[in-house]
């Protein structure tokens, strides 16, 4: 995997949009302060990729993707691997409740030929190629395809992060493992003997299955079918006689039929010949009918006296006046009677009611010159008080003056001084207005109560006056409409006549009806007796009728007795001619099913004779033998079939058996304790002599690499050659063993993977700083002679000048308040 170009916006350090195009930097180094960012433009490669980051410590630090304050980060990576370029896209979003989570996620092929800086032209998605994966979940095999390393292994081979640095020299020997089966490509070989695991496994299953089948297929030798043969012969020549011997069976069965029919068509007549039988009550029957028709005649003639009165009964009630009426006019008389007396009483109470309302209206004006007298007398007591009080303030100046002196009202000199009053006359003038003002008001209260009172009576005195003159007009009309009345005993007369007619109609209504009933009743007998009558000759005729087709003689219509009488001594002389015919119809037919029996026992013989049963009841044997012949033939034809099947599965057994014979020998070489154990130590023995020649140049040739059963360690050749483990070595000694490894797994290995997983890129974000300026000096000459090939990108992440100086192509990494920026410098 080689990066081409890398846009970032909104991620980590760098909020503002950015883009760092790696074109043509074979040898670079990300330079710039702490903090300023350079770790995160790896990040950005490794989370376009991979969707996480190594420092976050896995998925769920998503969030750290976003730069402070941001809603949204954008991380696009331009890359080639294998000679394919392609365009990783991932989106983070925070929403409304603060979460964050990857909104988009995409890898895509893009076209041969593809020119990176078109990528600012403000390019659709759609036209950066064929779309390989579209979610989260698609990118993660995608991305496994196209660079060929799954994220633990990417971020130990060729993405080397702060603090993992040596994690491939400290590794577990099973995890190295792992790692270089990626990067050879050998897990094909692992593919391979898995299938053809798989392959034997089917090839033994269909082996077995196979098996069972063969084991099924019993009793299909030659002599099982010549059986057959002969048996397919035995019931064709069966078939035959059968056809030949049905004929008669039919011609003797059909002759029976006839015979039973016969028989069937004399028992059928005698069946109906011994219904012929009168009715048990037909001798009564004429002598009810005249009965009934009698009592009907009767209860007719009862009905007609019974109208003939209610008739009469109703022309003297509808004579003797309008009950009505009479009501009316007794209701009038009574009502005349109360309003009369109701006149009377009013008359009094008018009068009664006057002298009151006179009196009232007296007590009135009485009441009212009394509250004249006291509004008078008020009015004294208030200028008697004005005076008391003009005497007061006089007195209460005379207090002041002296003789001589000017009087301060009128400025007059005072010739005398006048005496004091005893006392003052305010008081009294005002006791004596309250006095006043109480009389008043008590005038006043009875004068509104006298009035109240005079105005109740005034009412009272208008209604009584009011219904007096109305009951007064009601009498006069009664009088007038009473004028021609014969008064209230005569009317009582009239009222009880009539109710004694009412009740006589009501008595002759009774007895209409009643004998109307009876003589429903009676009519309803006289029916009867002749619908009986009419059944007794229905039922003649339904039995004459049934048996008509043998020749009744005709009927005498008019006694039903005599006609029954008739058809019931032919009937029996009938009946006798058909037994005797019977007994010589019976006896053909027993003859004629004895020839059926014959032919059908020879028949059942014929069946027999070849191990079958013969037909039962109406079973016929010609389809019976057509049976028997295509069964058969079917047998045959399936232990035919069954031969040549078995046949064609002992062939395939063969083929199964050598199948599984070779899938099992191709899964025994590739087993993993076989051959790409021994592919897997070429390759390590590789690695460690390329890393142990690196690892000399850079440590003066004090130390060198190896490794024993998957185990890292160095000989120390300062010390006697002594052999030490790789957690012995101190941190800068740890860095160039480190780098060593990766170095060498960038060249060595390479040549050998045979997929995707070429390592075309190194890029290293650790430990320069520990270095002292020897070392420095031979690192960056390693890196130098490493990127001078041409077939690999080595980057650097550095704050050492020195080192960053040597290498011709820098990212400066620079940040303000706002957001880190990066710029590209040197050739």
């Amino acid at each position: 995997m080689r990066p081409l170009r890398l846009d970032l916006a909104g991620f980590t350090a760098f909020r503002d949009a950015t883009t760092v195009d790696f074109t043509d930097a074979d040898f670079f180094a990300l330079v710039g302060p702490t903090g300023s960012g350079k770790s995160s433009v790896l990040d950005a490669i490794c989370f376009a990729l991979y969707g996480t980051v190594p420092r976050w410590g896995g998925a769920r630090g998503i969030a750290n993707a976003l730069a402070p304050s941001a809603n949204e980060a954008r991380v696009r990576l331009v890359f080639e691997s294998a000679g394919a370029r392609y365009v990783a896209t991932r989106v983070v979003r925070r929403d409304g409740r603060g979460n964050v989570k990857t909104g988009n996620a995409g890898l895509q092929l893009m076209p041969p030929g593809f020119d990176v800086t078109k990528l600012d032209t403000g390019l659709t998605p759609e036209d950066l190629g064929e779309v390989v994966a579209g979610t989260p979940a698609e990118m993660e095999e995608a991305v496994l395809e196209a660079v060929g390393l799954p994220y633990e292994q990417f971020t130990s081979c060729v993405l080397l992060p702060q603090g993992q640095f040596a994690d491939f020299l400290h590794a577990k020997p099973a995890t190295r493992q792992q790692i270089l089966v990626n990067l050879l490509g050998l897990g094909v070989y692992e593919e391979v003997q898995k299938l053809a695991t798989a392959r034997g496994g089917r090839a033994d299953a269909a082996l077995a299955a196979v098996d069972r089948v063969l084991e099924g297929l019993t009793g299909i030798d030659d002599e099982a079918l010549g059986t057959a043969t002969d048996r397919v012969e035995a019931m064709r020549k069966l078939a035959g006689e059968v056809d030949a011997a049905v004929p008669e069976l039919r011609q003797a069965r059909t002759a029976a039929t006839a015979v039973e029919a016969r028989l069937a068509a004399l028992d059928a007549e005698l069946a109906e010949l011994a219904g012929v039988r009168p009715p048990t009550d037909l001798a009564r029957l004429a002598e009810a009918v005249a009965t009934a028709r009698g009592e009907a005649t009767e209860a007719m003639a009862a009905v007609t006296v019974a109208e003939e009165r209610e008739e009469k009964l109703r022309g003297e009630l509808a004579g003797a006046g309008d009950p009505a009426a009479l009501r009316l006019l007794q209701q009038a008389h009574a009502d005349r009677k109360q309003v009369a007396d109701e006149v009377g009483a009013l008359a009094g109470a008018l009068a009664g009611a006057g002298t009151d309302h006179d009196a009232a209206l007296a007590a009135l004006e009485q009441a009212r010159t009394a509250a004249q007298r006291a509004d008078t007398e008020l009015e004294a007591a208030r200028a008697a008080y004005q005076e008391a009080q003009t005497a007061d303030r006089a007195a209460a100046l005379r207090a002041h003056l002296h003789a001589g002196a000017p009087c301060p009202v009128c400025t007059q000199p005072v010739a005398e001084v006048p005496a004091m009053p005893k006392g003052s006359s305010v008081a009294a003038a005002e006791a004596a207005g309250k006095t006043a003002r109480t009389a008043a008001d008590a005038a006043v209260r009875l004068v509104g109560e006298r009035e109240r009172a005079a105005r109740e009576l005034e009412r009272n005195l208008d209604q009584v006056r009011a219904r007096h003159e109305q009951l007064t007009a009601r009498l006069a009309e009664l009088d007038v409409r009473l004028a021609d009345s014969p008064g209230p005993a005569a009317l009582r007369q009239e009222l009880d006549l009539l109710t004694r007619l009412r009740r006589d109609l009501e008595s002759a209504g009774t007895a209409v009806r009643t004998a109307r009933e009876a003589a429903r009743r009676a009519r309803a007998g006289a029916e009867a007796a002749q619908e009986r009558l009419r059944g007794a000759w229905r039922a003649f005729d339904t039995v004459r009728d049934g048996v008509a087709r043998l020749g009744p003689p005709a009927a005498d219509r008019d006694d039903v007795s005599v006609a029954w009488a008739g058809l019931c001594d032919w009937a029996a002389r009938a009946t006798g001619e058909r037994r005797r015919d019977r007994v010589e119809v019976a006896s053909a037919v027993a003859g004629a099913h004895d020839s059926v029996a014959a032919v059908a026992a020879r028949i059942a013989g014929l069946f027999g004779a070849v191990g079958l049963g013969g037909p039962v009841g109406d079973d016929d044997p010609v389809r019976l033998a057509a049976i028997a012949v295509e069964r058969a033939e079917s047998a045959h034809d399936r232990l035919v079939e069954r031969r040549e099947q078995a046949r064609e599965l002992t062939e395939q057994r063969t083929g199964h058996e050598r199948e599984g014979r070779v899938a099992r020998a191709l899964a025994g070489h590739l087993r993993a304790n076989n051959f790409e154990r021994w592919l897997l130590a070429e390759a390590l023995d590789l690695l460690v002599d390329g890393a142990s020649g690196i690892l000399r140049e850079l440590t003066g040739g004090q130390y060198d690499l190896g490794h024993d059963k998957g185990e890292f360690f160095v000989v120390d050749h300062h010390d006697a050659g002594l052999r030490r483990g790789v957690r012995t070595l101190s941190g800068g000694e740890t860095f160039q063993a480190s780098l060593a490894l990766a170095l060498a797994l960038s060249e060595q290995l390479a040549g050998l993977s045979t997929t995707t997983a070429s390592l075309e890129s190194i890029v290293l974000d650790e430990g320069f700083g520990t270095l002292d300026a020897a070392t420095l000096d031979t690192v960056a000459a390693t890196l130098e002679n490493l990127a001078a090939r041409g077939d690999r990108m080595v980057g650097v992440v550095t704050h050492v000048p020195a080192l960053a100086e040597r290498i011709p192509v820098r990212f400066e990494v620079r940040k303000d308040a706002r957001s880190s920026r990066v710029e590209r410098t040197g050739r």
